[in-house]
């Protein structure tokens, strides 16, 4: 059995016209590698630490799939659209198998 893998990002948006660009852009490669949203924005409450504004949790079938993706041509374009209009972080990590 191979690990899922998952991106965990928490942004604050400060262009949602520009990010909603970034959104379409990144569908194509985001399927390409069979990526599933499982967390896309919504209500939160921060219960310890500090977050930003927006949780987006996103699951592949694989920790390499989750790895290939973001490094994919297409990602890495819909990203030069992200990144100057949100602010935040993001980890790719690999699934708990128990």
């Amino acid at each position: 059995m191979t690990a899922k893998g998952y991106w965990i990002a928490h942004n604050v948006v400060h262009d949602v016209e520009a990010y909603d660009k970034y959104r379409a852009a990144n569908a194509a490669p985001l399927a390409e590698y069979g990526a599933k949203f499982l967390v896309r924005g919504g209500q939160q409450e921060v219960r310890e630490g500090t977050w930003n504004t927006r949780t987006v949790v996103i699951e592949f079938p694989s920790y390499a799939d989750a790895v290939a993706c973001y490094e994919s041509d297409g990602y890495q374009l819909a990203k030069a659209m992200r990144v100057d209009v949100s602010d935040g972080n993001m980890i790719i990590v690999e699934g708990y198998l128990g």
